[in-house]
């Protein structure tokens, strides 16, 4: 029972990996038509659409009112600043550099998990922190125009800061509320954040070429409502450390998915930092715990 559990776990990642990767590429696809925060908000509304029809089918219920600041904090970060900064910061940089600025979550997170979750890193783990970090200034200098540091870069890493404590700050109402519950209350709660670019959202509906507009679709079915769903099922069973250890099979998969899609290759100085800030996520998790 135990290894069909553990097998379910991993099998939820390996969707939540695949789902995530694509959505890079995504992203960019509905930039051509859309600005960054209606990306974000068209996105989030057929999320929430999808779930709103699940938790409706299985009587889900609400949060305790003691709980709704904190699942609104985290819906803010993980949801609302995670994916808007994001959006605005592919406007200048490349799919595949953008997941592997996100790649760095992993070192992010043991870093957060430590000083609040008490996770304890060794000498090593600092310095893989350290090269995780070092890879990351590398892949912001690629991207800018020449030797110069990309403001778009900067966004990415708030982004990947603001998911980071997503991820450690779910940790504590899995003792209280379901992974699906999780995904519903904190999903929802980023995309009312979001409606602030509600305004002129119908008109660029009505103006996008369709393709852009079943990129979004695309992006709030399966990168957003189902994977998020699925990472939460992982995150609630296993450690938030362990868990986001996966991500380093992201860019990989985002780099050869935006190749594919939208015809896209990062920088090669992009590249070799993010080897280094992958070699960085891999020293943290094998030798720093």
């Amino acid at each position: 029972m135990e290894k069909q559990s553990t097998g379910r776990t991993y099998l939820a990642l390996i969707i939540t990996m695949l789902l995530w990767s694509s959505a890079f590429a995504g992203i960019r696809a509905g930039l051509a038509a859309y600005s960054p925060g209606h990306v974000a908000l068209l996105r989030f509304l057929v999320a929430s659409a999808v779930l709103i029809i699940y938790a409706t089918i299985t009587r889900l219920g609400l949060p305790e009112w003691k709980d709704v600041p904190q699942i609104a904090l985290l819906g803010f970060l993980g949801i609302t600043v995670y994916h808007v900064a994001l959006n605005y910061g592919e406007v200048s940089v490349t799919a595949g550099a953008a997941s592997l600025l996100i790649g760095a979550v992993p070192a992010i997170t043991a870093l957060i998990a430590t000083i609040f979750l008490k996770e304890r890193l060794k000498v090593w783990g600092w310095v893989g922190i350290a090269v995780s970090f070092s890879g990351v200034a590398l892949i912001a200098l690629g991207e800018g125009e020449g030797f110069q540091f990309d403001p778009g870069a900067g966004l990415i890493l708030i982004a990947a800061i603001a998911t980071s404590i997503y991820f450690v700050g779910q940790k504590p109402l899995f003792e209280r509320y379901s992974a699906m519950q999780m995904t519903c209350y904190t999903l929802w709660a980023g995309t009312l954040f979001m409606l602030v670019f509600l305004p002129g959202l119908p008109q660029a509906i009505s103006t996008a070429p369709i393709n852009a507009t079943l990129a979004i679709v695309y992006l709030g079915i399966f990168p957003a409502a189902i994977a998020y769903l699925t990472w939460t099922i992982a995150l609630s069973r296993i450690p938030a450390s362990v868990v986001t250890s996966f991500l380093y099979v992201n860019p990989v998969l985002a780099i050869l998915i935006a190749w594919v899609w939208i015809k896209e290759v990062p920088d090669p100085l992009s590249l070799v930092g993010g080897g280094l800030a992958i070699a960085g996520v891999v020293i943290v998790n094998r030798l720093g715990r």
